[in-house]
């Protein structure tokens, strides 16, 4: 990413930023006893925050995911034998540069959805914004939603997949009928509900542009940038309004997406990015001990990853 922003005088600050981007990692690290295995989990990173930063954009998402399962017992608490529902919308592939129009015209067809007598019983919802690229060079930009809904609604309140056709064709006042998937969250074998709805709620918190569709062509890429600037790509609403805490972040919350914030001694093993060999390596000028005296090299023998 950094090299696609740096050919454009108008993305150089982004591709500076793009270039610090966790930089130094500094680790907690923890011993198994039986096993004698070191595994380190991530305390402390200073992101750059891009949009489009691939280690951003994958730290979003977990940030997001993370703040949704914390929630969820809550949930499922409030909403006592509440289903779940994975529904994904989409419209007909445009050109790139026509993107901020096609994407601000599906706004304004999902909430026309939302006041639909179909959807009224949706007790709530997140819907993120996905954007891929076409074969041709164009753009497919789609919704995912994940939707909780009352028990009632695999009886009263069943919405048929043709139906979905038809409403979300409406909504978006298409002169065809759109593809529309939805299906019902179901635990695989050997899961429980709550380990199905949070693999829904990973699919639908994944990324925005995948990683490959922003290298394949750069000049696509830039000109999505572009179209996609200071748009909303996250909404939430009902029960799960807010849920998501959009707009909210922190370098210390990104960097503790694979932990639940737990306390722990304080000490830090530190890895700096080594351009050269494109890994990180042990930089021990980042540890520390508990006390915040430097950390003693010889306590950690990981040297990269």
């Amino acid at each position: 990413m950094q090299a696609i922003y740096g050919e454009a005088r108008e993305f150089e600050r982004l591709a500076e930023r793009i270039g610090k981007c966790s930089g130094v990692l500094r680790f907690s690290e923890t011993h198994d006893p039986e096993t004698g295995e070191v595994r380190l989990k991530l305390k402390e990173a200073q992101f750059c925050r891009v949009r489009h930063c691939p280690v951003c954009q994958s730290r979003r998402s977990l940030m997001w995911q993370a703040r949704f399962y914390q929630a969820l017992p809550g949930l499922i608490e409030a909403h006592r034998g509440a289903r779940w529902l994975f529904l994904t919308l989409t419209v007909r592939n445009c050109p790139v540069d026509d993107l901020r129009g096609t994407l601000k015209a599906m706004n304004d067809s999902w909430r026309r959805l939302v006041k639909r007598p179909e959807f009224k019983p949706v007790k709530g919802w997140i819907r993120t914004t996905e954007v891929t690229r076409g074969k041709d060079g164009s753009a497919h930009p789609h919704f995912h939603a994940l939707l909780m809904v009352p028990p009632s609604w695999f009886t009263r309140h069943y919405v048929k997949q043709a139906r979905w056709v038809e409403v979300w064709q409406s909504c978006a006042r298409l002169n065809y009928a759109p593809s529309v998937d939805v299906r019902a969250v179901h635990p695989r074998k050997g899961e429980d509900g709550t380990q199905a709805i949070q693999q829904a709620a990973a699919e639908t918190l994944k990324y925005a542009v995948k990683p490959a569709d922003m290298t394949t062509d750069p000049e696509w890429f830039m000109e999505l940038t572009r179209q996609v600037h200071k748009l909303r790509f996250v909404a939430t609403g009902g029960a799960l309004k807010n849920v998501l805490k959009e707009g909210q972040e922190s370098d210390e919350e990104l960097a503790l997406t694979d932990g639940d914030g737990e306390q722990d001694d304080g000490g830090r093993v530190g890895f700096n990015w080594r351009p050269a060999d494109r890994k990180y390596r042990r930089y021990r000028q980042a540890d520390a001990e508990p006390s915040g005296v430097i950390h003693d090299p010889r306590q950690s023998d990981i040297e990269d990853f």
